[in-house]
């Protein structure tokens, strides 16, 4: 694992993009904090601007750093979630102006996964999180089932759990407001 990271690292940190393994389904990623770098991977999922692409972060200290406030239930959330979970917060700041949604908000999850904690903790800052496939088309069940096409646009294709094949789902998904409101967006 050591190499692979060393290699997504060198990646990221020269505004590279990324496909890598998650809780959820494998993702294509890049440095949230590179406009540049987002804007490779709308390029590539030939995605629309104005829809929004998630965060992974290393734990809640690191989500406070990118909204004005993390409200007080979202700590809760994270640690009583038994699967994965994207919280939706309102006020994204410090990251590349062209990856919250429209209404400034910011989907960002805590991956239970140790390849992604150990690429977020030395990178020490949060990495796009988007399905690794093209725009429109369905998000891969595994490996095997990401478009050739599109491992062949990203700078690097990790070499960690290729050959997972157990199901792994997207993550649930609740947007919460700073006056306590919550909206269940994904079960």
């Amino acid at each position: 694992m050591q190499k692979e990271l060393k290699l997504a690292l060198d990646i990221l940190r020269k505004g590279g993009t990324i496909l890598y393994p998650s809780d959820t389904i494998w993702g294509m990623g890049c440095d949230a904090s590179s406009s540049e770098a987002v804007e490779k991977i709308y390029r590539i999922k030939g995605r629309e601007k104005e829809k929004s692409m998630l965060i992974l972060v290393s734990d809640e200290f690191m989500a406070e750093r990118y909204v004005t406030e993390l409200p007080d239930i979202a700590f809760e959330l994270f640690a009583l979630a038994e699967k994965a979970l994207t919280l939706v917060i309102p006020g994204a700041k410090n990251l590349a102006p062209n990856i919250p949604a429209p209404d400034g908000s910011i989907g960002m999850r805590i991956p239970d996964d140790p390849f992604c904690q150990a690429l977020l903790r030395q990178f020490r800052r949060p990495i796009v999180s988007s399905s690794a496939n093209f725009s429109g088309r369905p998000s891969p069940k595994d490996y095997y089932d990401i478009d050739s096409a599109l491992k062949e646009q990203v700078d690097h294709v990790v070499n960690w759990r290729q050959d997972d094949t157990r199901l792994h789902r997207a993550s649930s998904v609740i947007k919460l407001g700073l006056g306590g409101e919550i909206k269940i967006l994904r079960k």
